[in-house]
């Protein structure tokens, strides 16, 4: 029997498992993928928002990611929460040691209920160190203004963002805006004559169960390029992936609701 790909989240613990490496570890799973995990940090949060933020130890990290990297063959990772400029430098680090070339960083700067999840120190090696090392990146509207300085609240914003990203190191982005009235995402890869632009575009779901869309859309897209899929390939399926574990989503908790993530990785419209 061949063994799946191995796909390494590296991200934070959220304890009701509606994003962080518990939720990614989910996402992989559904992709047929197998899922290994490294914690940037653990966080007191429900559905109702995140109360907390505890970066872990450096080197413990560090330790982590070398011994996975040493026992496994790694063929995709994705970069979710770090938490800190140290837990960011070690993750830099670290990905500019490791072979494989499909690394997706989506870069979280703070939660949905508005608390930071890195430090001002830690936006600065983001931006100078890991947009480089990602093939992709995956930020939403809010997230792609705070890197770029631009405006971004259309189409044609979320364009020149890409664009500025790009400038910035970035390789390849995708800016996902679930937020607009129509859930519309714009990747940005490098094509002949420069830049490419491609404009995915679905039906706005109306659901209060949507904690941790970000981190399935950037796992998943790890997953289809583990998987061998093309860049676009990967964010189409992916897109639809998400927009299925929206729609297939149980109620829980008091406040903002998991999204459903078993079950739908071929991207297939769930039974």
């Amino acid at each position: 029997m061949n063994s799946p790909p191995v796909v390494l989240t590296i991200a934070g613990f959220d304890p009701s498992s509606g994003a962080g490496v518990t939720a990614d570890i989910k996402t992989i799973a559904a992709h047929g993928c197998y899922g290994v995990s490294c914690l940037t940090a653990l966080t007191v949060q429900s559905t109702t928002g995140v109360r907390r933020v505890e970066p872990v130890d450096p080197a413990l990290l560090r330790e982590s990611l070398h011994a996975l990297a040493e026992d496994m063959e790694i063929s995709a990772v994705h970069v979710g929460m770090l938490g800190s400029a140290a837990i960011a430098k070690v993750v830099a680090d670290f990905l500019s040691e490791l072979l494989t070339p499909h690394v997706v960083l989506d870069p979280i700067l703070k939660s949905s209920s508005g608390a930071d999840l890195i430090d001002g120190e830690g936006v600065m090696v983001l931006k100078e160190r890991l947009l480089s090392l990602a093939e992709i990146i995956t930020p939403n509207i809010e997230e792609a203004a705070a890197l770029t300085e631009l405006p971004v609240g259309n189409v044609e914003e979320m364009r020149a963002a890409d664009e500025k990203l790009h400038f910035l190191g970035a390789k390849a982005v995708v800016i996902t805006g679930g937020h607009l009235q129509e859930a519309t995402d714009v990747l940005s890869i490098p094509g002949r004559g420069g830049v490419e632009q491609k404009i995915f575009t679905s039906e706005r779901l109306s659901s209060n169960s949507t904690h941790g869309t970000g981190c399935a859309f950037a796992t998943a897209i790890a997953c289809q390029l583990a998987l061998g899929k093309s860049l676009p390939e990967a964010v189409a399926l992916a897109k639809s992936y998400v927009h299925n574990a929206i729609a297939n989503a149980y109620p829980l908790g008091k406040g903002v609701g998991p999204l459903n993530l078993e079950g739908f990785g071929d991207g297939r419209s769930g039974q």
